[in-house]
């Protein structure tokens, strides 16, 4: 399969018409392989059948790569929410945190279910403008998952740099086709079971050099030691200088296919995903016009239509995989589809 100059036919061959990676990403065949071979591996009582460390640092370090930071400026995990949790529970009480009205629930529920912190929402088009004295963090999506808008990015650092609050940015739905610098935030968190293609249980925190102090090691185990070889029981003698001290204990099956599946994002490269990607969003948000229909105003991937949500389950009876978000109906294009794709959801919906 050939899709507008990313060839993906060795990698990617989907049974359906499959726009839902806004949802989840489709695995590349050579992470379906790292998988199995760990599965395998484990079922047969291989010594190593555990789990491989190398391929976790080996995710970390290609994660680190794409997004433009040191390595030591990541930390790995397993959710969003986990990461966010650690964030919350570091502010001191009545600690002020700003969040776009609607944002996703990973990102806003570790703030208000803390209690005593005092959380404010705002439209997403006027966030930076809503930052204040009195805020503490920014919490905010790159891209937003119901409906594909894109934040004004450099307009709220510079909101958040005027007034010293630190940015907690969610990039799960940006990373991977958008270029990012995740070093111009505190704190970056990324799901990387969507754009990035890796197997769920995949997530990756990133921590600006000067905000590590901010943060406490809550969930510290046996990674977050500076000597690894020597911290299988506690309590350890110094924790890792750098990032690695917010490490998760990790699933190893899902790791080896991250550090699989980063590895075609590399190869591939994001700025060419991202011309692909959207070009092929362009296509479709011009046939919607043609069609009548008035796509959420954007430019990224993700288009989603309002008042179409119930044309989901008719688009899957036809073999075509979308989301219903918001009462949207959400489309999502990666480096895996085609023109054909945009052109067979268009023919469907056109009834």
């Amino acid at each position: 399969m050939r899709t507008m100059g990313i060839n993906t036919g060795k990698e990617f061959a989907p049974t359906s018409t499959y726009l839902n990676t806004a949802a989840c990403g489709l695995l590349p065949r050579r992470a379906v392989d790292a998988i199995r071979t760990l599965a395998v591996e484990n079922g047969e009582g291989r010594p190593g059948g555990s789990g491989d460390s190398e391929r976790v640092d080996a995710a970390r370090a290609a994660f680190a790569r794409i997004v433009g930071v040191a390595e030591g400026r990541v930390a790995v995990g397993g959710s969003v929410a986990v990461h966010a949790g650690l964030i919350a529970a570091s502010l001191p009480p009545s600690a002020e945190v700003l969040v776009p009205e609607g944002d996703f629930a990973s990102i806003v529920n570790p703030f208000v279910l803390r209690g005593d912190l005092k959380v404010r929402y705002a439209p997403l088009e006027e966030l930076a403008a809503a930052v204040r004295p009195t805020t503490t963090l920014v919490s905010f999506s790159a891209v937003q998952s119901a409906d594909g808008r894109t934040a004004d990015l450099p307009a709220v650092r510079e909101a958040a740099a005027a007034h010293g609050a630190r940015t907690l940015l969610d990039a799960t739905q940006a990373v991977g086709w958008l270029p990012l610098a995740a070093d111009a935030y505190d704190y970056t968190l990324t799901g990387a079971f969507k754009w990035l293609l890796c197997p769920r249980g995949v997530s990756f925190l990133t921590v600006r050099e000067d905000a590590q102090e901010s943060l406490a090691p809550l969930h510290a185990g046996l990674l977050a030691a500076a000597d690894t070889s020597d911290s299988t029981y506690g309590p350890l003698a110094e924790l890792a200088p750098d990032a690695r001290r917010f490490d998760e204990p990790v699933a190893f099956l899902a790791y080896h296919g991250a550090a699989a599946s980063l590895t075609l994002v590399e190869e591939t490269g994001v700025g060419a995903i991202r011309a692909h990607d959207t070009a092929l969003a362009a296509r479709y948000r011009a046939g919607l016009a043609a069609l009548g229909h008035a796509p959420v105003p954007g430019t990224s991937p993700i288009v989603s239509v309002p008042g179409l949500a119930d044309r989901a389950p008719e688009l899957t009876r036809a073999g075509i995989l979308t989301s219903a978000r918001a009462g949207h109906l959400r489309a999502a294009f990666h480096l895996y589809n085609t023109e054909a794709d945009v052109d067979r959801l268009l023919d469907v919906l056109s009834g």
